[in-house]
């Protein structure tokens, strides 16, 4: 009986351990288990490291070369186009003719006045043999009267002599165009047949000067770069129609201000704009291949003369106090590390496109900092690493 008693009471005692050790297990199981579902609602995160170094600036800009001594040539008589003995792309010398007017117009308007100019001197003949008529007659009153009557044809000749020979310079100068200086035509706008369009004729460029083109840019990213006029820089030019890219070299001709850029500012300050001070950044080459009418591009990087902690700027945030970024901190906890966000008071320093080199005493190099989140993030808030 008492064998038995005892035996009962060890299945009893093995049945509590059992039972202890199932609860023990279970109640682990569901400690990690709840802790790994708690995780997968956390807002899952970016980050880099912070990197000392510095900044890299990039000016990129394109324009078309245009010749720095071009002439644009017009006919002011609107005279219809009579001949054109020059093409496109053509290399001419200066004083070569390049377009014939009709000019029948103008000659008949000329053969007019001279018959008109005869007609007057005729009359003035007639006024003096008047002269001398009344002069026979001892007619002193009509004397007078004739005489100043042949002081006043005389003017009249004067002036009809101005006018023919103005008539004539006009016919001259506009019955044909001819190339002010060597060059190359450039453009031709001339039509056999038809009057001027409204715009110069002929363009000629002379590119033994040279050729320019420009660029508008940021005013603080050219003093970012340090760019001063005279210094050198290589020019990618393609041309279109021989399908070619050479690399010739450039000079800073000049720099000018240029209109101001208006841009939207930060979501902080919705519906307000800024206006963003521009250069002109004009870039002359020369070379003798050149004919105008090219793409030409420069690309130039330079560092910052600085350096700094470097941090992308989609890891910046604005708000009304200042700039600020979120490190991402790891503490210890009961069941394993966590990742916290922690909110940093930051300065920029310098900036570019992509990057800003930043300031603060409580960011160091190699520090995780939260690029973007899945969900708004605050200070203090846990967050997983995607």
């Amino acid at each position: 009986m008492v064998l038995e008693k005892e035996s009962v009471d060890r299945r009893r005692k093995r049945n509590i351990q059992a039972v202890f050790i199932v609860f023990v297990v279970v109640l682990v199981f569901f400690t990690f288990f709840s802790n790994t579902l708690q995780s997968l609602t956390l807002p899952k995160v970016r980050t880099e490291k912070l990197a000392a170094g510095s900044l890299v600036y990039t000016l990129e800009g394109s324009g078309i070369l245009r010749p720095l001594a071009e002439a644009k040539l017009s006919n002011p008589a609107g005279w219809k186009v009579k001949q054109i003995l020059v093409k496109e792309g053509e290399r001419v010398k200066k004083g070569q003719k390049l377009v014939i007017y009709d000019s029948k117009t103008a000659e008949r308007e000329l053969q007019d006045e001279i018959t008109n100019l005869e007609k007057q001197k005729i009359e003035l003949q007639n006024i003096q043999d008047q002269f001398i008529q009344s002069a026979t007659e001892g007619d002193e009153f009509k004397v007078r009267n004739v005489r100043r009557d042949i002081e006043t044809r005389k003017l009249v000749l004067g002036v009809q002599n101005r006018k023919i020979n103005e008539l004539r310079d006009r016919l001259a100068s506009q019955k044909e165009m001819t190339a002010p200086f060597d060059g190359i035509i450039t453009k031709l706008n001339a039509v056999e047949g038809l009057t001027s369009p409204g715009e110069p004729d002929v363009f000629i460029s002379n590119g033994s000067l040279g050729y320019q083109f420009d660029i508008s840019t940021d005013s603080t990213l050219l003093s970012d770069i340090g760019i001063s006029i005279g210094e050198k820089i290589e020019v990618e030019v393609h041309t279109v129609l021989e399908q070619q890219t050479r690399i010739i070299d450039g000079t800073i001709d000049e720099l000018a201000d240029a209109v101001p850029r208006a841009e939207s500012s930060s979501s902080e300050e919705a519906g307000k704009t800024i206006t963003i001070p521009q250069k002109v950044l004009r870039v002359k080459v020369v070379d003798s291949e050149l004919k105008g009418g090219e793409q030409a591009l420069i690309t130039l990087e330079k560092r910052s003369r600085q350096d700094g902690l470097i941090i992308s700027n989609a890891a910046i945030h604005q708000e009304r106090e200042g700039m600020f970024v979120y490190k991402m901190e790891e503490q210890r906890g009961p069941l394993g590390n966590v990742f916290v966000a922690r909110k940093v008071r930051i300065h920029s320093k310098e900036t570019n496109d992509k990057d800003t080199m930043i300031q603060s005493d409580s960011v160091y190099e190699d520090d995780l900092i939260i690029l973007e989140s899945s969900e708004p993030l605050q200070d203090g808030n846990r967050v997983r690493l995607q």
